[in-house]
């Protein structure tokens, strides 16, 4: 019996398997990078976002320094006449017969 080998040609797509997986991994990676929640655009959005919450966040604590100098001319150490006149009318509905009420939000 003879031996003989037999030979094959080699397979071109075997060398092509690794860079077409790295290829479409750094697309994918990429891809999220630029467009994902917390990519490119997606912190763009998240700065806009930031910003609009500063700005109701400033506005809530200018209401609430308002109503907090309110409260504090009602408390009981250092009760202003006028807020406690102005409280009982609103609170009250009554005003007398010669006076002329004009009541603000």
């Amino acid at each position: 019996m003879l031996a003989t080998t037999r030979q094959r040609k080699q397979s071109n797509s075997k060398g092509f398997i690794l860079p077409v997986i790295f290829i479409a991994m750094m697309g994918y990676f990429g891809y999220h990078a630029i467009n994902g929640e917390l990519g490119l655009v997606g912190k763009a959005m998240i700065e806009r976002q930031v910003a609009e919450l500063e700005t109701q966040l400033a506005e809530v604590q200018g209401e609430r320094m308002a109503l907090e100098r309110r409260v504090m001319l009602l408390m009981p150490n250092n009760l202003h006449p006028d807020m406690v006149d102005e409280r009982a009318r609103a609170t009250l509905n009554l005003v007398h017969s010669n006076e002329v009420a004009i009541f603000r939000n």
